[in-house]
């Protein structure tokens, strides 16, 4: 395990104690891709889980307006920079669609407070949608309706924090930055603002999709924490056929996705992308997926209608659902949103890749998209279970169980001793619910043994363990019923 030095852990403990008791606050920035849309769907779905206080349009490397004059740009970035060269636009989607979302999300909101009371409504939601910088790829020179918003939201007085999802570029988020920095960079108390907007803002960002980030973030406000995801979201991105582990893709391929997801579920799962779908998206001309003639042996794979195509966003947003594998305090335990580690250079950063890798058992190999793979399966059922909330009634679906360790989530252990959990659990639905226990070795310092029974597992601690390791054991619940749900808890051995 690659330790966290001592100045994280205590800019941790500015969230940790909202993190039990209050919800965590988060801002969207997207750039309106395919799978943006898509993310956005699942993201609706688990709004009931966090405060979301903006959803902003924003351009990126594959995604830009132009300024209606005729103006053209190149690329920063080389990939976009080759395949697109100059050009006054690129492929942009409008500022209509998460609109158009939320009024089919408005029609199903009735029957999803049956479930949860509290998801927000779609007035609430449609409040927050603002256009930030959408001209070109990485502008940030002007003041926008997106920017000053989230400008605002990092200087008020609410002491949670801000965890800024960008789905695109981060240009949008930079120009909130530079706008605080014009504003206070002058004034006495900047140190101050400085600090508490650099303790305020998370961003957890999907690859560099422009060059914002390294040109201003990262050298002007080195101390705000950064989620960084270049490797592992692709699983969960255009080529998941080559990516995930053939025991996962099952739940992304067209025969759970159609009826368990996209059809019958109501009219905002309508809207969601699939392949050969028949749908294809205003202003994208490479939008191909959903014609059912363009899906055979292409590039990524050959696909069947309704097979997922790509939500290569969603991994943000699943960073702040609290199923119980306590990840979103410190990154590097992996969860739902990916495992990152501490960057050599930098330790408000986390990064995946290879240092981030888990043990493959399929492969038999350390595998730098393993960290995100392992979680495919009840990340589709419980995405499955969400979508009949937007048409079933209480008793006619399936809600998560709660798991419960009597001995607590942290635990101190002497070399060789041997530790019994007591395991129970909570369902409202009355379904029994049964029980895995494993070591996530890669998120600690090795493996325990463990040998499990009906309602309690026997831990034990290595002989050759040292003082101060962490063994990080995994108490997984799943529920009988359909969609099957599971949920965690992570009991940490620490070595005394």
């Amino acid at each position: 395990m690659k330790k966290i030095s001592l100045i994280l852990p205590l800019l941790f403990l500015f969230t940790a104690g909202f993190a039990q008791q209050i919800n965590k606050r988060t801002i969207v920035t997207t750039d309106g891709e395919i799978d943006d849309v898509d993310t956005f769907i699942r993201f609706l779905m688990y709004t009931n889980e966090f405060d979301t206080e903006g959803l902003i349009y924003s351009s990126s490397m594959w995604h830009w307006k132009g300024d209606g004059k005729g103006t053209t740009m190149v690329s920063e970035m080389e990939m976009s920079r080759n395949m697109y060269g100059e050009r006054s636009e690129l492929r942009w989607p409008g500022t209509t669609w998460m609109e158009e979302l939320l009024a089919e999300y408005k029609k199903v909101h009735p029957n999803l407070i049956l479930h949860d009371k509290n998801y927000p409504s779609a007035e609430a939601l449609l409040e927050l949608v603002k256009v930030g910088n959408i001209d070109f790829e990485g502008e940030m020179d002007q003041r926008t309706d997106g920017s000053e918003w989230i400008a605002e939201k990092l200087l008020d007085d609410d002491p949670r924090e801000i965890f800024l999802q960008a789905w695109g570029g981060t240009n949008t988020i930079a120009r909130a930055l530079k706008s605080i920095e014009e504003d206070y960079s002058n004034s006495k108390d900047w140190k101050s603002i400085k600090e508490k907007v650099s303790k305020k803002a998370i961003i957890y960002t999907i690859m560099d999709q422009d060059a914002t980030y390294k040109k201003y973030i990262g050298p002007n406000w080195p101390e705000i924490r950064v989620f960084y995801n270049a490797n592992q979201f692709w699983c969960f991105a255009y080529p998941w056929k080559i990516v995930v582990p053939k025991s996962q893709q099952p739940y992304l391929e067209g025969g759970f996705m159609g009826p368990n997801i996209i059809t019958n579920h109501g009219p905002l799962f309508e809207k969601y992308y699939s392949y050969g779908d028949g749908q294809k998206q205003e202003g994208d001309p490479n939008h191909f997926e959903g014609d059912i003639s363009k899906i055979v042996n292409t590039e990524r794979g050959s696909f069947s209608k309704y097979d997922f195509i790509s939500e290569g966003d969603s991994p943000a947003f699943l960073h702040l659902v609290d199923v119980g594998l306590d990840n979103y305090e410190d990154p590097s335990r992996g969860g739902w949103s990916g495992r990152f580690v501490q960057s050599k250079e930098n330790n408000f950063r986390f990064e995946d890749g290879e240092m981030a890798s888990d043990l493959n058992p399929e492969t038999g190999e350390m595998d730098k998209s393993y960290p995100q793979t392992r979680w495919i399966k009840p990340m589709q059922l419980d995405f499955a279970a969400r979508a009949d909330w937007c048409v079933k009634s209480f008793e006619e679906a399936n809600h998560p169980p709660k798991i419960i360790v009597k001995e607590g989530n942290t635990i101190k252990v002497n070399a060789g001793e041997t530790v019994t959990l007591n395991l129970s659990s909570a369902d409202v639905d009355g379904d029994p619910v049964y029980f895995k226990v494993w070591t996530y070795a890669e998120a600690g310092d090795g493996t325990a043994t463990i040998e499990l029974k009906t309602d309690s597992a026997t831990v034990q601690i290595p002989d050759s363990a040292k003082s101060g390791e962490e063994y990080h054991v995994i108490v997984e619940g799943t529920d009988a019923g359909f969609p099957a749900l599971t949920r965690y808890q992570r009991v940490i051995f620490t070595i005394k």
